[in-house]
């Protein structure tokens, strides 16, 4: 089934972890392994690349630009000044520049590209050589130096931003911190909305969770994120923040992080099989935002596979990311009809790009 993941760090992985996602998996973890590797707890547990993507037919992903900024004292992370952090941003760009160039991806960034793109996934031949289609996002908005930066940013084709990641940002505090967007974020909203660039909800502390609903009039979602009924941290959503983005219409992808999955774990001392996290575990939360919404229409799929983590924190059933094509299975097993299933795996991420880009 033509499936949509929308959130995937490729980019960072090609950059940061020195890999060739135009490798099979098992080509890049051969290699970590050989040579090895040990400084990145993930080496040689890899789960994406473009071939794992295709064998899934996951022909269109949301894929990231990543950079942060870290003040004097932050322990995260991440670049000493705002114009080192874009730079970063703009090396991720030429590398999906250069996959376009290769025929590997295609980048997707208004509504006729969108559909020229699945129907070439949907014309019924096999997955191939088909590029993969992107939509580039930017998690964390540290590196924009300035607004000037994101009209730059959107020229290049950037479609949607998460302000904050982990920690403070420079815009709005993240995972694990707290406090309002102040007037940076709010500044950065207007200007998001003036470009029609979508807010990813995605790792806004609660309080500027809040304020940027409240301030934000464009598109809403949230391409990677869990449900804190389930797994009770700051990372992920409660029912009245979901209940508040099912009233905005936006979409929520189920992400396959290990501990955002499981109640209890422990990073780098729990592992997936001794906790019971597999793919069942994401269809829980996925399951309980339908409840929470009486339908199927606000949930999709947003691994977050690789990102800055490998098998050893994913689910202990999926080898590659090319596992997630059972998912499909296990929601007709909880009683999911084929069009909520294809609503799921790439309807609902469809609908809503073709809303926010008409």
């Amino acid at each position: 089934m033509f499936t949509i993941d929308a959130h995937l760090d490729l980019s960072m992985n090609a950059l940061e972890w020195n890999r060739d996602l135009t490798l099979t998996v098992e080509q890049i973890n051969q290699r970590e392994r050989a040579m090895g590797m040990n400084d990145k707890p993930d080496r040689g547990n890899a789960t994406v690349s473009l071939p794992a993507l295709r064998e899934a037919e996951i022909g269109l992903v949301v894929a990231t630009q990543i950079a942060r900024y870290v003040a004097p004292g932050n322990p995260l992370p991440g670049w000493h000044s705002p114009e080192q952090a874009w730079a970063q941003t703009q090396g991720q760009l030429a590398w999906y520049r250069a996959m376009e160039d290769k025929g590997e991806m295609v980048q997707i960034n208004n509504l006729a590209s969108l559909e020229e793109h699945v129907t070439r996934w949907q014309d019924g031949t096999e997955s191939g050589k088909k590029p993969v289609g992107y939509i580039l996002s930017l998690e964390g908005a540290d590196s924009i130096v300035n607004l000037s930066y994101l009209e730059k940013s959107y020229q290049a084709g950037l479609r949607a931003l998460g302000p904050a990641h982990y920690g403070p940002g420079r815009y709005a505090p993240g995972t694990d911190a707290s406090g309002p967007l102040g007037p940076k974020g709010r500044d950065l909203l207007r200007e998001m909305e003036r470009l029609s660039i979508i807010l990813d909800a995605t790792h806004l502390c609660d309080e500027s969770f809040w304020e940027a609903l409240d301030h934000f009039n464009g598109p809403v979602w949230a391409s990677h994120n869990n449900c804190r009924a389930l797994v009770n941290h700051n990372r992920q959503f409660s029912d009245e923040q979901i209940k508040a983005l099912i009233d905005r219409g936006a979409v929520i992808g189920g992400a396959l992080d290990a501990w955002m999955m499981v109640p209890g774990w422990t990073k780098g001392v729990s592992l997936p099989r001794e906790m019971n996290c597999d793919l069942e575990k994401v269809v829980d939360h996925l399951d309980h935002i339908c409840q929470l919404a009486g339908n199927a229409d606000h949930i999709g799929i947003g691994t977050d596979l690789d990102g800055a983590y490998g098998r050893e924190q994913s689910p202990y059933d999926l080898e590659t990311i090319a596992d997630i094509s059972r998912i499909p299975g296990m929601l007709q097993k909880r009683g999911y009809s084929l069009e909520d299933i294809q609503q799921v795996m790439h309807g609902n991420w469809l609908r809503f790009l073709r809303d926010a880009w008409g």
